[in-house]
């Protein structure tokens, strides 16, 4: 019997709000297959400027937005949308602000140019998601973070919110998929994302060197379980994976899920629960 009921998904690709790839499949469908098997969900990804409103019928929470997130020292209005997927009735929130999402792609311009904010985009993008859970007053068990935008949720949990009764005692499952890029995120994205009670040394990896390899090691390092979610993540990612003592999920078939999991968050419930004696 499974020993947990709340599980909190976050990703920055959902389909069909992004076109279909793995990761949005895998964004979509994994939440899906957890509230049909009785669990109780919550999801959440950016509102990339590409994501259309109207078609999709998003519409603000009012009771939710309204908050500012400071981001280098400046107030960043944090606005939370909400839609429904049909027929499933899952619903998905949004996180937006006018400045980092409302331009109309995800991480590269027109002309395929990095975002030069894309540090900044994902330290509000997963501040905003635990300070909105906070708003709705609502404790997961198991944070499933997937893809590189969400890996700073791993570090934030175990440092910034380590004592917020609502996310202190839960386990956080980081995804790691082949969406490899060569470019570097802002040499002071460390120092961005630096909030209190963290050290320089929480952010290490990334201070050294703000590429997508370090950031996924620095989620897979403060999460408590890994997914690799695809045979092509690197290997210097996968040797990083071998060194740490946890849980690791090496393969995801798109059949049955959820079975898959299901077991898994168990196992990961049940190793952090032995720790902790």
């Amino acid at each position: 019997m499974s020993n947990y009921d709340r599980v909190l998904y976050v990703s920055h690709e959902i389909n069909p709000y992004l076109p279909e790839n793995y990761m949005s499949f895998m964004g979509r469908q994994l939440p899906q297959e957890a509230q049909d098997f009785g669990k109780e969900i919550r999801v959440f990804m950016p509102r990339f400027g590409c994501v259309n409103e109207r078609r999709h019928q998003l519409h603000e929470v009012i009771r939710l937005s309204g908050m500012n997130l400071i981001v280098d020292d400046t107030d960043h209005p944090l606005i939370i949308k909400v839609a429904s997927i049909q027929p499933t009735r899952m619903q998905v929130y949004f996180i937006d602000n006018e400045e980092y999402f409302q331009r109309k792609s995800t991480f590269w311009d027109a002309d395929d140019n990095f975002h030069p904010d894309n540090d900044e985009r994902s330290i509000f993008f997963n501040r905003g998601v635990f300070e909105t859970v906070k708003k709705l007053g609502w404790m997961p068990e198991i944070i499933h973070c997937q893809g590189w935008f969400t890996a700073l949720m791993a570090v934030f949990q175990k440092t910034f919110y380590a004592d917020d009764p609502l996310f202190g005692d839960a386990k956080v499952v980081f995804s790691i998929y082949g969406e490899e890029f060569d470019e570097k995120l802002d040499p002071r994205f460390w120092e961005k994302a630096i909030y209190d009670g963290m050290t320089e040394e929480d952010l290490a990896l990334i201070k050294e060197d703000p590429s997508y390899t370090n950031l996924c090691k620095l989620g897979a390092k403060y999460a408590d379980a890994v997914v690799i979610a695809s045979e092509y993540v690197n290997d210097e990612i996968r040797a990083y994976l071998s060194t740490l003592d946890k849980p690791v999920l090496d393969a995801q078939p798109e059949e049955n899920l959820m079975s898959v999991f299901d077991s898994f968050y168990a196992e990961v419930m049940e190793a952090n629960s032995v720790m902790a004696e």
